[in-house]
């Protein structure tokens, strides 16, 4: 940290120093409240995940038949996505899913077919939620990690560096001063000295 050891200085590095002292509080509760967000998140997805682990194992024993069924009936047309903030932050939340179906002939494919069409919605909106919400784990996370850092660079380098330059100058200026005062007294004593001599 560069400084000059005058007054003008120390105010500055004064004002720099009360500013990071009262932002600190602050930007700690930020990341404890990030903390928790990203441990609901990741909670969340984990959830998620499994979820759609246990819906693929319910369908897998009717992975023979899936062999016949025309994959591209159905396709995902918009993701309608909105914005929220949390702890500052601004993380996407899934609003609906459209679908996009095409037709098909009910005589040349097997009627379970329908049923398929809504166990891939099922599959895939679980999917797409997981995804989403890893999004959301994973952006709470760099933020609290940004967060982190910021809570280190004020209370281990900043705050301490201020403290000790606001130090540093305040005993070169109290020196400074010493020193005026005491080559004062010695002028004063000379002109005393010279005053009784005369």
């Amino acid at each position: 940290m560069k400084f000059q050891y005058n007054k003008t200085a120390l105010q500055e590095l004064d004002k720099h120093l009360k500013m990071r002292v009262r932002a600190l509080p602050t930007i700690k509760n930020k990341e404890a409240a990030l903390r928790v967000e990203v441990k609901r998140a990741k909670d969340e997805t984990a959830e998620l995940e499994n979820k759609l682990k246990q819906k693929i194992a319910e369908y897998e024993k009717f992975i023979r038949i899936w062999g016949e069924f025309d994959i591209t009936l159905l396709a995902v047309k918009d993701l309608e996505l909105s914005v929220k903030k949390v702890a500052g932050v601004k993380i996407p939340l899934l609003e609906n899913i459209v679908f996009e179906t095409k037709e098909f002939s009910l005589f040349n494919n097997p009627q379970w077919f329908f049923t398929g069409i809504n166990i891939l919605k099922e599959l895939t909106t679980k999917a797409i939620e997981r995804e989403v919400n890893y999004r959301k784990s994973e952006l709470l996370y760099l933020a609290r990690k940004k967060t982190t850092q910021k809570v280190n660079l004020y209370e281990k380098v900043q705050i301490p560096g201020y403290q000790d330059a606001i130090r540093k100058i305040k005993r070169f200026l109290e020196d400074e001063e010493n020193l005026s005062k005491s080559s004062q007294k010695i002028v004063k004593n000379r002109q005393q000295e010279q005053e009784e001599y005369a």
